[in-house]
């Protein structure tokens, strides 16, 4: 994962300075702004392979700016972790629906931080499942390109709205998606479909998979995995 680019978006140059030597220390690039409209300038010039990013920035907020690249194609695949003296409950659960991969409270400890950044890049470089191949999770065989389900007892029919939403949760093992990635991924942007909607579609799937439906885990205040 070393060589890798890190912008790291921090209005207190101490702090934005502390993790750059720990990262570059680790072998990564690193990349600084103390503001959105420094990062945005950045991110346009030279697109990073991820984001740290503090809550509380002078002008447009580290949150605001984490939904304003989710709802862009080009700069929607960029991880984010948030970096932030906010830890309240509703604050991770804001930051995770704003499109963050991660949550790291201050004060935190520089070897944490690494651990947490090499960990969301590591799920960021596992490929992406060939239509052309199944995935395979359990007892569960999915064949995205014929948009067929079975398990070990035949075929499992599905809607197409549940199958999209089982292939997205199937296709990252032990990821953590909420309910706005689940609609993003499934319809795209602006789909009015709402979280209580998703919480009826996959109390369906999970119906419908009968033991397998097991593996889908509910995240409370955040959203679903899938996992063995």
């Amino acid at each position: 994962m070393t060589g890798r680019t890190i912008l790291i978006v921090d209005d207190e140059a101490p702090i934005r300075e502390m993790i750059a030597v720990a990262l570059e220390m680790a072998g990564y690039e690193c990349l600084e702004a103390g503001n959105s409209q420094e990062a945005l300038a950045i991110i346009v010039d030279r697109k990073p392979d991820l984001l740290l990013l503090d809550w509380m920035l002078p002008g447009s907020t580290g949150i605001e700016l984490a939904r304003r690249l989710k709802r862009d194609e080009l700069t929607a695949d960029i991880p984010i972790i948030m970096l932030t003296a906010k830890g309240e409950e509703e604050d991770i659960v804001a930051g995770f629906n704003a499109g963050a991969d991660d949550y790291v409270t201050k004060p935190f400890r520089p070897k944490i931080l690494l651990a947490r950044v090499q960990a969301v890049l590591r799920r960021g470089a596992a490929a992406r499942p060939d239509e052309d191949e199944p995935l395979r999770i359990g007892a569960l065989v999915i064949h995205p390109g014929r948009h067929e389900v079975a398990d070990t007892s035949g075929p499992v029919d599905l809607t197409r709205t549940e199958f999209r939403i089982l292939q997205f949760l199937a296709s990252r093992p032990g990821w953590v998606f909420t309910r706005s990635q689940i609609v993003r991924a499934v319809h795209g942007d602006d789909y009015p479909v709402t979280g209580r909607s998703v919480d009826v579609q996959v109390a369906a799937l999970r119906r419908k998979l009968g033991e397998s439906g097991a593996m889908i885990h509910t995240v409370r205040g955040v959203g679903y995995k899938m996992g063995d």
